[in-house]
Parts: C-alpha cells; sequence; structure tokens
C-alpha cells in the first residue's frame, strides 16, 4: 500500500482546483495499493485556494519553526500545512503504510523540490519533510516509473 499525492490520481485537489493526472499510475501492469491523500485539504484548506509558499526556508525549516508558509493573498497557513503532514502521518502509522509517492515542487508533497516566486528551489514541502523524519520512503513523482516497481496484476484504488 502506498499513499499518492492525490492530485497526481486526477482528483481536483491542487490549489487551483485542478489535478496532476500521472499517466503512469494508471497502468495495469502496476500492482500496488494506491492510497490518494492531500495534506493541503486534510490541514482545513479549501479548494480552489491561493496558491502558497514557503517562506525563509523548506519544510523541514517550517516544522522546526524556522520558516512559515505564507499564501499569495498574505494569510499565514502554516498551521494548516502542518495539521495536514501530522494527520498523513496519522494515517500510515495507523494503517503500517511505508512508502509514499508524493508531487513534486508542491510546499506540501514536493520531495526534492519546491517552487518560490516562480523558481525551483531545493528542498522538501512540509509533509514530505515530515514523513522523511519518520522513515516513510518518499517517492518523487518526477520518479516514479523509476522507482515504482512494475510487475504482473492490476491497480487496485480505494
Amino acid at each position: 500500500m502506498i499513499i499518492v499525492s492525490a492530485c497526481l490520481l486526477g482528483f481536483n485537489c491542487r490549489y487551483d482546483g485542478g489535478n496532476s493526472h500521472e499517466e503512469a499510475l494508471f497502468v495495469p501492469t502496476l500492482k500496488k495499493l494506491l492510497v490518494p491523500v492531500c495534506p493541503e485539504q486534510l490541514g482545513g484548506l479549501s479548494t480552489p485556494r491561493a496558491p502558497s509558499e514557503i517562506k525563509g526556508g523548506d519544510g523541514l525549516d517550517v516544522l522546526e519553526g524556522r520558516a512559515r508558509v505564507v499564501s499569495a493573498s498574505g494569510r499565514d497557513v502554516t498551521d494548516c500545512f502542518l495539521r495536514g503532514a501530522q494527520e498523513i502521518v496519522h494515517f500510515i502509522e495507523l494503517m503500517g503504510i511505508s512508502t509514499a509517492l508524493m508531487k513534486e515542487n508542491s510546499p506540501s508533497c514536493g520531495v526534492f523540490h519546491i517552487k518560490r516566486a516562480g523558481a525551483t528551489l531545493r528542498g522538501a514541502g512540509v509533509t514530505s519533510a515530515l514523513l522523511i523524519q519518520k522513515g516513510v520512503r518518499v517517492i518523487s513523482s518526477d520518479r516514479i516509473k523509476d522507482e515504482l516497481n512494475y510487475g504482473p496484476g492490476d491497480v487496485t484504488y480505494v
């Protein structure tokens, strides 16, 4: 079982009300149970919503209180991002999940990169940083084909 950023599975939960449908997750040979999650929605943010950026660092810095997450409208949404990350961790611990597939460049889900002022910066999003701290294997959406073990069987969604 793998938790997956819900937008990658076609759920319209991105800040702009759209999704980031990833065709590689819909191949009939992928034998994995994929569980969609959206940490920003779990943290209490609506869809659509103003886009947000991490100011003053990356997700690890947010977890350690050195950086904040601020929406384009100027609203501090740090608590929503932290709450969403904690809800994801609670869920994976409850379900015994050890792998997450997260959307790259997101302030929540980015694994290696986040966006700030239109630029791509090195660093993890808030949820991915917390998952990594908890020892979860976190896979970037940019590396789906390289990282997932494709084998006989069907994709199963819940």
